[in-house]
């Protein structure tokens, strides 16, 4: 008896210490389940069904390894990806290549922020720039004046909703299973499919997420000289890496079943999304629009805090700091970010289109940020023994490969169909 309940306390504290490393990915996963998955989730099942579930697989494989790998240079150096560069390489380098990290942190801020503003227009009716504005605004005050304690509840409070949002969704419309489990595993490239699947991978895989991870996973505070802490931190933060990225896994997947049952079966192509939303009403009934609504407004909510943290990671270590929103240089990498993309919605005339180029863009400049990962955890002057195994560089090199050849095929799209 004794000893049965020896067995379940130690069960019951090592299933409380594994929740107590929880909460760094999941900031991650909000990146990945922001509006501008949304339109590229919403295209991909409205035009093409289930076929392009393969790569919300791919894609969150390839995530699970990036973000481990990002989180293990932050784990071992204490270092943030922004401030190894900065450390490791000459400044006629970092320079260039963490510039390109800023661009891709304002397009996606762009899409974070587009979404917050889509998602007020159709709960209230408040004018796109206008919501723009209010989210910025929001997320700059809401980072400015909560700790990173803070800021992690109220995320995954965020992501909670978000998900039980799609789970009623799911439960609303009528799913072909047997070809959404084909699409999950079965790679296809249908005609005019390029753009949505390049899409979909700079919507999951996102540049400014492999700096916040680098960032963010050294909340939890821990002694670096020690090497068995070291090795703890990194077991604890595979297992939160791997339970976020599934959560973003399922979500992403649900967007794309509900736009293909909804949509791809009825024959509709969805533009915006708005339109998405005034569609459900007649299919589903008006519930089903505005938990539709409202998870988006949480999305971009969401996500816009997170890719605000990210701009201030990036811009900070350029000078060699790491993120502290006290900090001048993180506080107007924060403002740095939203202005300059509040700036550009302001000029936008189809905001569904720049949600779907946004997510373009960004794996445009994936390739920079993955070839910088991979020289940084591969040099054994930054990272000493803990350097990436033979194994895991040719994996990073596959998934490299992968990505450029995307770019590639993505281009001759553009400049030959």
């Amino acid at each position: 008896m004794l000893k049965d309940y020896s067995k379940k306390h130690l069960a019951s504290e090592r299933a409380r210490e594994i929740l107590r490393y929880i909460g760094p990915g999941l900031l991650i996963t909000v990146g990945f389940i922001d509006p501008g998955n949304w339109a590229s989730n919403l295209a991909a099942g409205a035009d093409f069904g289930y076929l392009l579930l393969w790569m919300v697989t791919l894609s969150t494989i390839m995530l699970i390894l990036l973000q481990h790998n990002a989180a293990h240079l932050g784990i071992v150096t204490g270092l943030c990806l922004s401030e190894a560069a900065t450390k490791y390489l000459p400044k006629w380098l970092s320079r260039p290549v963490l510039s390109t990290a800023m661009m891709a942190s304002i397009a996606t801020a762009l899409a974070e922020i587009l979404g917050g503003a889509i998602a007020l227009n159709l709960l209230f009716g408040v004018p796109l720039v206008l919501g723009s504005i209010i989210t910025a605004v929001f997320c700059a005050v809401l980072l400015k004046t909560n700790s990173y304690p803070k800021m992690e509840k109220i995320i995954i409070a965020f992501v909670s909703i978000i998900g039980f949002s799609f789970l009623i969704e799911l439960n609303l419309v009528p799913i072909e299973w047997n070809s959404a489990m084909s699409g999950w595993v079965t790679p296809s490239l249908p005609d005019g499919s390029i753009i949505i699947v390049m899409s979909v991978l700079g919507a999951v895989v996102m540049p400014h997420n492999l700096f916040l991870h680098s960032e963010v996973i050294q909340s939890r505070q821990w002694n670096l000289q020690d090497e068995a802490v070291i090795k703890k931190q990194l077991r604890f933060e595979f297992l939160d890496t791997i339970f976020s990225m599934g959560i973003g896994w399922a979500i992403n997947s649900s967007m794309i079943i509900v736009a293909a049952a909804v949509f791809f079966t009825n024959n509709i192509q969805i533009d915006d999304l708005s339109q998405a939303t005034e569609l459900l009403r007649p299919i589903l009934g008006e519930n089903a629009a505005i938990i539709f609504a409202v998870a988006l407004l949480f999305a971009g909510i969401s996500s816009t805090a997170t890719c605000g943290i990210a701009g201030g990671s990036i811009f900070a270590g350029i000078f060699g700091e790491d993120y502290n929103i006290k900090d001048y240089h993180s506080w107007h990498g924060v403002l740095l970010t939203y202005g300059v993309a509040v700036l550009i919605i302001m000029f936008i005339s189809d905001p569904f289109q720049g949600l779907i180029y946004s997510q373009m863009l960004l794996s445009m400049q994936l390739p920079i940020t993955i070839i910088l990962l991979m020289y940084l955890t591969s040099s054994r002057k930054v990272m000493g023994k803990y350097v990436n195994s033979l194994r895991l560089k040719i994996i990073l090199g596959i998934i490299s490969a992968v990505v450029i050849g995307l770019n590639i095929l993505l281009l001759y799209q553009m400049l030959f169909a």
